[in-house]
């Protein structure tokens, strides 16, 4: 560039002597030379920021596009399996994901169903805990959160999760599966019924009434008849946000598997499924819209933590991404299910119990609840008659076939049915 102005310069001086003879053709045969080098010097300089313009808009499409192709995905995860709360088929979820990747589960030692439940959590209800100390991958088998305990298990990095759902709706789904298990239930004719006026038939000090109050918040930990105090839910919930990096909302399940996905950075068709555990229509009850508002004050402590994590739950969406494209990758997911149920199942939805043919995929019944199940079609191949199979196997068939798998020393773990 300085050779370039000192060459401006004496071309200047040979311009401005006129008794040079040729003086005006040698002053515009410099001045076009000097002025093509400056213009190729502006397009090279636009050609390199047209460059990175166009790598950054590429770069950035890829990551809305292929987001698997830029994060790796989690594979340590504790899912807390909260009580009626579509968990079932989240575990279902994560039970396949374990397989598919060839993971360590955290599985209930000996033939357990739960881990302790509802015992607070200890390492000790783990099966080969000792030897695999912080070397599992995935638990999330129904247990009494406890957080020392927890992280004996679990590696340092593990993504923590759990799920919520409206306590009116739990309540009834509790009351209609807990029945005969739940003293404060027993002594009532109906849901509505008990909730004319739950105190006079909870008492406190039964065993099983934790399914009758407060049942999400005594499965975090807590104390499900602790009085309500705003300074002592404030310090709970605090506490929750420190350890859980999401928590779902069961009403909101497809919206929740989606942003699940986007967290963990799966595929969506890890997070693809059946609805499991799921209620005969004949056996729902349905609460009278007073009573609805009662749930919010008999259950008040479930009801504060509802509302606080079902508000984070759309702000967690809204920092990750736009609605559009929430609902179009929930359209996506509905797609996907529906063209797997179409493929996998010989009616159309899941089916009474005791129309389940194979006796080994009959899920658990509670007394009075009438859980749903799946016929599959018989005219399925070898690798999509096991992806089908995975997809209804109930819980406790699932558990005792991992644990198996896992465990081929150990003696078999079985089910009850």
């Amino acid at each position: 560039m300085f050779k370039c102005q000192i060459t401006i310069r004496k071309s200047t001086k040979c311009c401005s002597n006129k008794s040079i003879p040729g003086w005006k053709q040698s002053c515009i045969t410099y001045f076009n030379r000097y002025f093509q080098r400056f213009v190729y010097l502006i397009l090279w300089l636009a050609g390199l920021t047209l460059v990175g313009f166009f790598q950054y808009s590429t770069t950035k499409d890829i990551k809305q596009k292929h987001p698997s192709k830029i994060c790796q995905p989690i594979t340590d995860v504790m899912f807390l399996k909260t009580h009626k709360t579509a968990s079932s088929t989240i575990l279902n979820i994560l039970y396949r994901f374990s397989e598919k990747h060839n993971l360590t589960m955290a599985l209930p030692y000996g033939n357990e169903a739960h881990l302790g439940y509802p015992r607070p959590f200890h390492a000790s209800y783990v099966e080969e805990f000792k030897t695999l100390e912080n070397k599992f991958n995935i638990m999330a088998n129904h247990l009494r959160f406890n957080w020392q305990q927890v992280r004996r298990i679990m590696p340092n990095n593990t993504f923590y999760f759990s799920v919520l759902r409206h306590p009116a709706l739990l309540l009834e789904s509790s009351y209609v599966y807990y029945k005969t298990y739940s003293p404060a239930f027993r002594k009532s004719k109906n849901v509505n019924e008990f909730l004319s006026s739950p105190g006079s038939y909870y008492n406190m000090t039964e065993q099983n009434n934790i399914y009758a109050k407060n049942n999400m918040w005594f499965d975090f930990g807590y104390n499900n008849n602790a009085k309500y105090d705003k300074s002592y839910i404030q310090f709970v919930l605090k506490k929750i946000e420190e350890i859980f990096h999401l928590i779902l909302i069961a009403d909101f399940f497809d919206e929740s598997m989606i942003l699940l996905k986007d967290f963990l950075c799966w595929d969506l068709d890890d997070v693809i499924y059946f609805k499991l555990n799921a209620r005969s229509q004949e056996n729902i009850q349905t609460l009278n819209p007073e009573n609805k508002e009662k749930v919010k004050e008999w259950c008040a402590l479930d009801w504060e933590l509802y509302k606080h994590f079902n508000k984070s739950f759309w702000m967690k969406i809204r920092e990750r991404m736009d609605l559009k494209t929430l609902y179009k990758e929930v359209d996506l997911l509905q797609k996907r299910q529906k063209e797997l149920m179409e493929t996998c199942l010989l009616e159309e939805t899941a089916i009474e119990h005791y129309q389940v043919k194979d006796k080994k995929m009959k899920p658990f019944q509670g007394e009075n609840a009438g859980i749903m199940g799946y016929n599959l079609r018989q005219d399925l191949d070898n690798k999509t008659l096991n992806i089908c199979t995975k997809m209804i196997m109930p819980e406790l068939q699932y558990t005792a076939h991992l644990y198996n798998s896992q465990f081929p020393f150990k003696k078999k773990k079985t089910f009850v049915r």
